[in-house]
């Protein structure tokens, strides 16, 4: 029995055996059959991937050129921005040149820091470079030929015309600077015997000066005598002010002189009782009854020096009483920034004339001298209500503070304060510096043509 079982089970391994080298033949026969087709697939997975290789270069490529078109449009775009901007700069620059062959060049007039005055006159030499530009300023009512030739006829006549103009607009820039607060009316008429001696040298080619281009050379010399009265305005204000720092420090010396001779009073009446009561003492009968009656009247002379005394000396020692100053130095500071302080001093211009001396390249120019009996607290008051604009929001005694002077006015208006004000400084030394600097400016520009 159990050899049977053992050659069916040898039997049984036998035949798994044949049967798993036949699964194992089978599976090299497909396997020979399908390699061809594994190949294939293989090498589809690598072209695939050399295809997406690539495919991203030649993306990566192409997001440069569009990289690469965007800037050469950005620069493009610039290039002709720049372009524009000196073909405008140059189309100026030639229409500049041409406005000057008629004589119109830059006024170098000086209006100070007015801006208002300054945009006028631009406006209005705006106005006379269209007429030039538009030829309108002056017009040849005769359509000239030269030889039968209209050509040259037309060229005559813009000779002409050029010639006329520069000769006027010449004449009325050498004329306009010599206007003053008083002399407007002979201004103009000089201007108009110009404007009337050469038309009457266009008369033979029949041109003329047109009104509305004389017109406006007469606006323009109205704004520069517009400045001149202002100057003229600034220069009585500051005589005022100083009269009245003058007529302030007089009083002062009025003051100190009153409680001088006040003390000389009240020491000569208590001398002279001093002696009456000596006497009276001796005296008898009528005698005595009169110096009772001159002691009497001693006494009433002696309290009344007293009283003056004591006001006078009060007076004169109030601690708080002195000046409140507004001073400003454009020259240094520019415009709207004023130093506002105070000075005891029985010159008070003398501090002003110290602070002007001290680092600062131009003198200081007083608005107000406002004095006070109780100058700290007029001055702490405006410190207050200014201390917003000060410079110096740091060190508040540097005393600076950028204020237009109309609001500077209303708080002192306000504070029940009578006081003078200046609104526009004279500020000698800087105007006339920076006429210096503008006349060499102008040598150095005429050299170098």
């Amino acid at each position: 029995m159990l050899t049977e079982i053992s050659v069916s089970t040898a039997i049984g391994l036998l035949i798994l055996v044949i049967y798993l080298m036949w699964l194992a033949i089978k599976q090299k026969r497909n396997l020979a059959r399908f390699q061809g087709v594994l190949d294939v697939e293989a090498e589809k997975m690598k072209v695939k991937a050399a295809l997406e290789a690539e495919r991203e270069e030649i993306n990566t490529a192409i997001t440069q050129l569009y990289q690469q078109r965007d800037k050469i449009r950005e620069e493009k775009s610039r290039v002709e921005g720049k372009l524009a901007s000196l073909n405008r700069q140059l189309s100026t620059l030639e229409d500049e040149v041409n406005i000057q062959s008629y004589g119109l060049y830059q006024p170098k007039y000086d209006l100070g820091f007015s801006t208002e005055l300054k945009n006028r006159l631009d406006q209005i030499r705006k106005k006379q470079k269209t007429m030039i530009r538009e030829k309108t300023a002056i017009i040849c009512s005769t359509d000239w030929t030269v030889d039968g030739s209209r050509t040259d006829g037309k060229k005559m006549t813009n000779r002409q015309i050029q010639l006329m103009a520069r000769a006027f607009n010449g004449e009325c820039d050498s004329i306009v600077p010599k206007v003053r607060y008083n002399n407007y009316g002979r201004i103009v008429d000089r201007m108009t015997r110009v404007y009337d001696a050469i038309n009457k040298l266009g008369e033979p080619q029949h041109c003329r000066i047109q009104e509305s281009y004389f017109n406006l050379k007469i606006d323009e010399l109205v704004v520069v005598h517009e400045y001149q009265e202002q100057l003229q305005f600034e220069k009585e204000e500051q005589r005022r002010i100083n009269e009245q720092i003058r007529e302030e420090q007089r009083a002062q010396r009025e003051l100190e002189k009153a409680q001088q001779e006040a003390e000389k009073e009240e020491k000569r009446y208590q001398r002279a009782l001093d002696e009456a009561r000596q006497e009276i003492e001796q005296a008898t009968g009528k005698r005595q009854e009169k110096l009772q009656t001159e002691i009497q009247r001693l006494n009433e002379l002696l309290l009344e020096a007293q009283v003056n005394k004591e006001r006078a000396m009060s007076r004169a020692q109030m601690t708080r009483s002195g000046h409140v100053y507004i001073i400003s130095n454009i020259g240094s500071f520019g415009e709207n920034v004023y130093k506002i302080g105070m000075t005891r001093r029985l010159e008070p211009t003398d501090r002003v004339r110290e602070l002007g001396d001290a680092s600062v390249p131009f003198r200081f120019d007083i608005h107000a001298m406002i004095y006070s009996e109780d100058a700290p607290a007029l001055e702490n008051h405006l410190h207050g209500l200014l201390e917003k604009r000060s410079v110096n929001r740091i060190n508040s005694r540097k005393e600076f503070f950028n204020v237009s002077l109309e609001e500077v006015e209303e708080i002192v208006r306000k504070y029940n304060v009578e006081a003078q004000f200046i609104r526009v400084p004279p500020a000698e030394e800087f105007r006339k510096t920076q006429a210096i600097i503008t006349q060499e400016r102008q040598s150095d520009a005429g050299g170098s043509k």
